[in-house]
């Protein structure tokens, strides 16, 4: 910014002999790049001012760190080792992931099944404007649609987490299709878009799974490496340790099932992740 701020008083100045170089202090900004600049400036501490409002609001240690910019070339997504099935590359079925290989020192955030509708939560995000990725189940979302039509207008992209979440190698492909397409076609008529993520109740799936999920219009089947909970965090690797890029776990659930409540839950989560240097990223935007 320094330097930007160079450049423009340069060109307010212009070349000529005649110029007189005005006083020390603060001084008027009559050159359009100068004006910019402060004006993105002025944007950026209003912002950063909003960001510490809302974490001592919400009764955060620490503020949440801003995101970096979404990667201009998006990183190639393969299956992670041992995760595949027979045939995976071969039938080109969607890759199966845990985490997205990148250097920028993220985290992302998703959430499924949609069984608690905390309205608190949904006010607490959107103040402290951290994104999430939601996997709906659709026997669980009917009853309040709205709420999530409320998440979908914050920018949140709400996926599928199939119909009844059932345990889908234990049907059959026609089942598990039954399962995949049925949570696409409400999806659509609900929210008015087909969701391309899919994340297999449990993490369950098998070959006929994929085959379904890809016939169905998914092209991603992301997982997790962590699962946050309002009392713990639980890991997939022994290490216990967060990485750039790992997807994180947690559920629409509320009191009845937890120790707490999902903004307790969300608190516990930034914590950790602010306090190791990590932002909370946007899925979407590194597919």
């Amino acid at each position: 910014m320094l330097a930007l701020a160079a450049i423009a008083s340069g060109c307010a100045q212009g070349g000529g002999s005649d110029q007189v170089t005005p006083a020390g202090g603060q001084q008027p900004l009559d050159a359009p790049p100068a004006r910019a600049l402060d004006s993105y400036a002025s944007k950026l501490r209003a912002a950063h001012a909003a960001r510490v409002a809302a974490a001592h609001r919400w009764e955060l240690k620490r503020v949440p760190l801003p995101a970096p910019p979404p990667p201009e070339r998006k990183p190639r997504i393969k299956t992670r080792k041992g995760f595949q099935v027979a045939g995976h590359r071969a039938s080109n079925l969607p890759p199966v992931f845990t985490r997205i290989p990148t250097r920028d020192k993220v985290v992302f955030l998703t959430i499924d099944d949609g069984a608690e509708k905390d309205r608190t939560f949904l006010r607490m995000m959107s103040d402290l404007d951290v994104p999430y990725t939601a996997f709906l189940s659709g026997y669980l979302v009917k009853d309040d649609p709205r709420y999530f039509k409320k998440m979908q207008a914050r920018g949140v992209v709400l996926n599928n987490h199939t119909l009844y979440h059932r345990y889908m190698p234990g049907l059959s492909y026609r089942a598990q299709k039954r399962e995949i397409c049925g949570m696409q076609r409400y999806m659509q008529k609900r929210f008015g878009k087909r969701p391309t993520l899919f994340r297999p109740p449990y993490g369950s799936y098998d070959r006929a799974t994929l085959r379904a999920a890809k016939a169905c219009g998914i092209t991603h089947v992301p997982l997790w490496n962590e699962e946050v909970f309002v009392d713990r965090w639980e890991y997939r690797e022994a290490d216990r340790a967060l990485r750039p890029g790992d997807i994180v776990l947690t559920h629409f659930r509320g009191p009845e099932q937890w120790k707490g409540t999902m903004p307790d839950m969300i608190r516990r989560f930034l914590n950790k992740v602010t306090a190791e240097g990590y932002a909370v990223g946007r899925l979407e935007d590194y597919l």
